[in-house]
């Protein structure tokens, strides 16, 4: 074979000088059929040519050693054939005359290329817009000091990468569907699809084929708003991928440190934010915002209804013997109704109205629904010992915040043995009381005035240990001339015959 500027040569003479065959291959010295090669070839592209294994030892034993190592699969793990354990059966039972390395970097190989042949292939998507992904997360916000669980439902839109979020206290039915119509809203529009997994708020089973029979709020909800939800397959979360990862997304970034939150409501104009901010960041394979990619995606959502779905579900309940009605394991009062009287509660996501059953439908009261928070206590005692060994971290430590705003500002103090002073008497004072109502009472007090401590200690002392001061009353016994007038004790000695020396 003629080296590459030989090639060029040959090519040159035939191309550019016009030289015939015979003429190229005197002047090149080659022989005529080599200079008819080069000279009139039109493909140059090199081959490339499959190379074959070489094994001229081991060779008759591939099938052996292949056999045991796809057995072994089908064993645990601590019980499989090592390289040097093939080796010696090889040699024991075969007869291999090679050595034990031949065998280790084969064993190698092939275990490498069996991992590769069962390696599952994924394909890259191609997401349509105006199509959307819900799956619930739970996050931890800070509420009066202690760490409350809430459920937020995530809707996310695989085309744009952008995310709606709303949070509820539980993933009933009407907290999922209430949070689905208001994400509706905050879009301003509808997805034509969105894809599931089987939550019981929406399915009540998978039937023969994968056929789901859903809920008829469910139902009712699809039919109003216009699109059509899809399943993933049970146990199958991975198949809507987009929002695991968007729900995890929003967790570690809007959620750390936990928001401090008073109402539910500052709780969902927080997240909202977090996600309408979030949109001003490029796409991650994209070179658009999401905001702009949402843009574009908007158009493509069906409309809104003009009369929003209003959620609930109504039970016909009996108050008991004491007028009180029972729902979630909770007592309500009502002395407006009568022991015994039947009841339609109207259940919605956040409230009770509680109607008459007598066909009017007369509304009587609205109640708040109960619910009960799953709370993680935070060790303040152990917080406060870390803040005596290290009083700056105060200022940076996200248990700061939460605390209440009164306990912020006596702690912050920036005369750092003042700051020492109360810590641990705030550590102290926790042997006694709650954290809620050390920060109820120094809210109260002023932390101009001198002294704070022992104000604040004896506050704390005067509402565990409250004067009794009895109400005066009236009585008609006691002669009018004698009201007001103080008792002489010592009448009751002369009376009695006791002399006090």
């Amino acid at each position: 074979m003629l080296k590459v500027p030989q090639q060029q040569y040959i090519r040159f003479l035939r191309e550019v000088e016009g030289c015939s065959i015979q003429e190229i291959a005197e002047r090149v010295q080659v022989n005529w059929r080599t200079a008819k090669k080069y000279a009139d070839r039109d493909d140059w592209n090199e081959p490339v040519c499959k190379r074959k294994g070489r094994h001229p030892v081991l060779g008759p034993y591939l099938e052996i050693i292949d056999t045991w190592l796809e057995d072994d699969e089908r064993l645990p793990r601590k019980q499989r054939h090592t390289a040097v354990r093939m080796f010696q059966r090889l040699r024991d039972e075969y007869g291999f005359p090679g050595g034990q390395r031949t065998v280790s970097e084969y064993v190698s190989k092939r275990k490498k290329a069996m991992a590769a042949e069962r390696a599952e292939h994924f394909e890259r998507l191609e997401h349509p817009g105006g199509e959307a992904q819900a799956d619930f997360g739970t996050v931890y916000v800070v509420k009066s000091g202690e760490l409350v669980e809430r459920k937020v439902l995530t809707l996310s839109f695989p085309y744009s990468n952008a995310a709606f979020v709303f949070p509820v206290p539980k993933e009933n039915t009407e907290c999922f569907l209430e949070a689905l119509g208001r994400l509706f809203q905050q879009m301003g529009g509808v997805p034509r699809k969105i894809w599931f997994d089987n939550l019981s708020a929406a399915v009540v089973s998978i039937q023969q084929g994968g056929k789901r029979e859903c809920t008829e709020a469910f139902r009712r909800f699809c039919a109003h708003y216009r699109f059509e939800p899809l399943f993933c397959n049970p146990y199958s979360g991975h198949e809507k991928g987009h929002v695991e990862n968007k729900v995890g997304y929003g967790r570690r970034n809007w959620c750390v440190p936990p928001p401090v939150i008073d109402t539910p409501e500052q709780l969902e104009t927080y997240l909202a934010e977090a996600a309408r901010a979030d949109m001003q960041r490029p796409h991650y394979v994209k070179k658009q915002t999401i905001a702009e990619l949402w843009k574009q995606e908007k158009c493509k959502l069906l409309t809104l209804p003009t009369t929003p779905l209003e959620i609930f579900r109504l039970e016909t309940c009996h108050l008991n013997k004491y007028a009180e009605l029972s729902f979630d394991a909770a007592l309500f009062p009502l002395p407006q109704c009568r022991a015994m009287q039947p009841v339609l509660v109207k259940v919605k996501w956040d409230v009770l109205e509680v109607l008459t059953a007598d066909g009017t439908y007369t509304p009587i009261v609205t109640l708040p629904r109960p619910y009960t928070e799953k709370v993680i206590p935070v060790d303040w005692k152990a917080v406060l010992k870390r803040y005596e060994k290290r009083p700056r971290a105060v200022m940076y430590s996200s248990f700061t915040n939460m605390m209440p705003q009164a306990l912020q500002t006596f702690l912050t103090v920036e005369d750092m043995n003042a700051r020492k002073a109360r810590i641990r008497l705030l550590h102290r004072l926790l042997d006694t009381y709650t954290l809620k109502e050390i920060g109820q009472v120094l809210g109260e007090l002023s932390h101009q005035q001198e002294h704070l401590a022992v104000a604040l200690e004896h506050a704390l002392y005067a509402i565990k240990h409250p004067v009794f001061r009895p109400e005066p009353f009236s009585e008609s016994h006691t002669p009018p001339a004698l009201h007001g007038q103080i008792p002489i004790l010592d009448e009751y000695d002369r009376i009695l015959g006791v002399r006090v020396e």
